[in-house]
């Protein structure tokens, strides 16, 4: 019988460490990203200009593009700015909408992309996936996954304190997912991947599980571990389920309903996690998710980030309808308005106790 194996698209580099930005330059040499130093670099106007003027002196070839937000025609542009050069990469410098624009434009002008995260706000710095605002709301397009990930904990120290709560409600939210995931397969023939299920599951728990605070590095080790480790799981799969089940339709469901209201992606996300376990009767892990998400300052009830009860169980009744074809707790129990209010009034009680 022949033995069959695959390649799994990943980065060629993943460096997480405290001080991991003095050595980018030397990385993207010694690993032949870039030997001549021509580079494209885009970052925000804030902490990304900051960061230009440190780490100029280092890459003398590189030329700055400074990102005026987190939309397509963002994207667009700095994908036709960029394309004027001849560049060996490109690497985004700063958050979330930073690193998805310079996906896009990488994938545009067709160089690789290197991912210098200054936060660790959701899995998408090393997903194949580039969210960004467009004309009808949002919308994620396929992309490559970077060719390299460099993630300093200095930098990330330095982020407020929200973007890494965000994280771990994003992370954690993984095991809920998988669950959707498991249930679908079971439900309505789904099919599942092994591997991609694990990662994603394996990165939740990590993060679940460590006893370490906000400021530890070895807890934003395990943090900005599990969020790589997340998005190589979305590209095992070729899809977003493994990281994305009804925690991430609630969250959708906030963003549409609610959209100058809604709380950042990570504690949405978490809430719903929390939320969706309690409804599959998994009481104890709810239970569990409720306890490390308060630890860390992030919420377990709606009126924590002001929402009242109803949005909520308005959210919830809404969220199926963000994912059209997606098969999660919340499709399976297809609970009426009073149901989903009854169960959490039931949730609400056991995570308040």
């Amino acid at each position: 019988m022949p033995v069959l194996t695959r390649l799994i698209p990943s980065p060629v580099v993943v460096d997480i460490n405290a001080g991991a930005l003095d050595g980018l330059a030397g990385l993207l040499a010694d690993q032949r990203i870039s030997a001549s130093g021509k580079l494209a670099v885009a970052i925000s106007g804030g902490s990304g200009a900051r960061l230009r003027e440190r780490l100029a002196p280092a890459l003398p070839g590189a030329e700055w593009y400074e990102v005026g937000g987190g939309t397509l025609d963002d994207a667009i542009k700095l994908g036709d700015a960029m394309k004027k050069g001849h560049y060996d990469a490109v690497v985004g410098l700063g958050g979330g909408k930073i690193i998805d624009c310079a996906k896009y434009a990488a994938a545009r002008i067709g160089l690789p992309l290197v991912a210098v995260a200054t936060n660790l706000s959701h899995d998408g710095l090393c997903s194949p996936v580039a969210t960004l605002d467009n004309d009808a709301g949002r919308g994620s397009y396929g992309v490559p996954n970077p060719i390299a990930v460099v993630i300093d904990l200095d930098i990330i120290r330095e982020a407020p304190v929200r973007f890494v709560r965000s994280g771990i409600g994003d992370a954690i939210s993984n095991i809920s997912a998988v669950a959707d995931w498991e249930l679908s397969h079971r439900e309505t023939g789904e099919s599942i991947d092994g591997l991609a299920a694990a990662m994603a599951r394996q990165a939740g728990e990590a993060v679940l599980r460590h006893p370490g605070e906000v400021g530890d590095d070895a807890f934003l080790q395990v943090l900005a571990e599990g969020l790589v480790l997340t998005g190589i799981s979305m590209s095992v799969a070729g899809d977003s389920r493994p990281a994305s089940g009804a925690c991430h339709e609630i969250n959708h469901a906030f963003d549409i309903l609610y959209p100058r209201r809604s709380a950042s992606h990570g504690e949405q996300c978490g809430l719903g996690a929390a939320f969706a376990m309690h409804l599959r009767g998994d009481r104890e892990t709810s239970a569990l998710m409720a306890g490390v998400l308060r630890r860390h300052g992030l919420p377990v009830t709606p009126g924590e980030i002001g929402f009242t009860d109803e949005e909520f169980v308005a959210a919830v009744a809404y969220a199926p309808k963000t994912r059209p074809g997606r098969y999660t707790i919340l499709e399976h129990l297809d609970l009426s308005t009073d149901q989903i209010r009854d169960a959490y009034a039931d949730y609400a009680q056991a995570v308040s106790s």
